[in-house]
C-alpha cells in the first residue's frame, strides 16, 4: 500500500517533493509548538495567560473549551461541538478537561499578578475566574505548564523516591477528590489487566474506532492545520500524508498489537494514579480535572512523565471491578494516569488563543 502511494506521489511530480509537500516538516512543527509553549513574558497580557490555560490536558486532545474575557474575570465554558459521545457519553472527560484548563489558568494568573478565585456553577456550565491586579506571586508549577505532555512511550521502570511520591500526593489535595496511588507491582499488574481488557473492548467497538480515527493527525502539516487531535509523532508513530494515514491505521492498528503495547507500557511505569470524586456530577468532575492537572504538573517538575490510561474508566462494566481493586467499592473511578521516568516526545498541537475566545 505504501509503495503504491509512493508511486502515486512520484507520478504527481516527484516522490521526495510530493512527500514533503503532503507531510510538512517536523522542524516547522517544532517551531510551531515552541511558539505555543514559549515562556511567559515579563509583562504578560491576558492572551498569554489564556495560552497557558490551553496547554492543559484534554481527552483525545479535543480542547473542548471556550474563554469569555471581562475586565476582572475569565469564564471557561464547555464547547459541546468538541464532545466525543462514543468514548465519553455523559461528557465526563469533557468536564475533567475544563478543570485541567481552569487549574492552568489559576496558576498562570496568580503567578503573573492577577490573583483570584475559581468558582464553578452547580451544573458545570461555567467556571469563572474572578481576579484583581496584584503583585506577581511566583508559583512552583508555572514553569511546568509549557513542559507538560502526555508521554505515550515506554518508561524505564525506575521507582520514584518516597519524597517525590509524597509531593505528588500533596499536590492533588482538593475538596471532594480522592487519589489512590498504586506503586506495588502486584496491584499494578491487576490494574494493567483491566486496562488491557478495556482496550480490547474499545477496539472491538466500530463506533469507538470511527470516533478515534476522526481525531487522529498523521502529519505535521495536518496537526498544525487543525491545532488539535492526537498527532502520530507525539506517540512515537511515523508521520505520513493525511490521505495515507487512514488506510494505514485500518491496516496496521490491531487489537493484539495495541494490547501488547498497553501491557508493556504499564509494566515500564513506576506507578498509577487513580482519581475519584465524591459525587458524579460536572462540578466534581471539574474538581478532578484540577487535581489531575496539578499532579501532572508536579510530576513534570520532578522530572517524571505521565500518560492517560483511562480504558477501565471509559468501559462502564469495568469500573466496579477497578473500584473494588483499589479499595473504593461503590464509587466511580474518574481518571487513571501512569507515571515514571521516560523520554521526551514531540508535543501535541494546540489551537491559537483567538480560536477559543467567545
Amino acid at each position: 500500500m505504501l509503495i503504491g502511494a509512493g508511486g502515486a506521489l512520484m507520478l504527481a511530480g516527484g516522490a521526495a517533493a510530493g512527500w514533503r509537500s503532503a507531510v510538512g516538516s517536523m522542524d516547522d512543527f517544532d517551531a510551531y509548538t515552541g511558539g505555543l509553549r514559549a515562556p511567559m513574558p515579563a509583562d504578560p497580557d491576558i492572551a498569554d495567560i489564556l495560552r497557558y490555560a490551553t496547554l492543559a490536558a484534554s481527552g483525545h486532545n479535543t480542547q473542548p473549551w471556550r474563554f469569555r474575557v471581562a475586565e476582572r474575570s475569565v469564564d471557561i465554558l464547555p464547547d459541546l461541538s468538541r464532545a466525543t459521545p462514543v468514548v465519553d457519553p455523559d461528557n465526563h472527560h469533557l468536564f475533567v478537561s475544563l478543570g485541567c484548563a481552569a487549574e492552568n489558568l489559576l496558576i498562570a494568573a496568580t503567578a503573573t499578578g492577577r490573583a483570584g478565585q475559581l468558582e464553578t456553577d452547580a451544573g458545570g456550565e461555567r467556571i469563572r475566574y474572578s481576579f484583581s491586579r496584584t503583585e506577581p506571586h511566583p508559583h512552583p508549577l508555572l514553569a511546568a505548564i509549557p513542559r507538560r505532555q502526555s508521554t505515550r512511550a515506554d518508561y524505564d521502570g525506575r521507582p520514584v523516591p518516597a519524597a517525590d511520591i509524597a509531593a505528588l500526593r500533596q499536590s492533588t489535595e482538593t475538596p471532594g477528590v480522592r487519589l489512590v496511588l498504586v506503586t506495588d507491582r502486584p496491584r499494578i499488574n491487576q490494574v494493567r489487566d483491566l486496562i488491557v481488557a478495556g482496550n480490547d473492548a474499545q477496539m472491538a467497538d466500530a463506533a469507538f474506532m470511527a470516533e478515534l480515527k476522526r481525531w487522529l493527525r498523521f502529519s505535521p502539516r495536518g496537526a498544525m492545520a487543525s491545532g488539535d487531535g492526537l498527532f502520530s509523532a507525539a506517540s512515537g508513530n511515523p508521520v505520513m500524508p493525511e490521505f495515507l494515514g487512514g488506510p494505514a491505521f485500518d491496516a496496521f492498528f490491531t487489537a493484539s498489537a495495541e494490547n501488547d503495547k498497553c501491557a508493556r507500557q504499564i509494566d515500564s511505569s513506576a506507578g498509577l494514579a487513580i482519581f475519584l470524586a465524591e459525587r458524579e456530577d460536572p462540578a466534581h468532575w471539574i474538581a478532578v480535572g484540577r487535581a489531575c492537572q496539578r499532579f501532572a504538573l508536579a510530576a513534570t517538575a520532578a522530572g517524571l512523565k505521565h500518560a492517560f490510561v483511562n480504558q477501565p474508566v471509559e468501559v462502564a462494566r469495568l469500573r466496579p471491578e477497578l473500584a473494588a481493586l483499589i479499595g473504593e467499592s461503590g464509587t466511580r473511578p474518574d481518571i487513571i494516569l501512569r507515571f515514571g521516568y521516560g523520554p521526551a516526545m514531540p508535543f501535541s498541537p494546540r489551537r491559537p488563543v483567538n480560536a477559543v475566545l467567545v
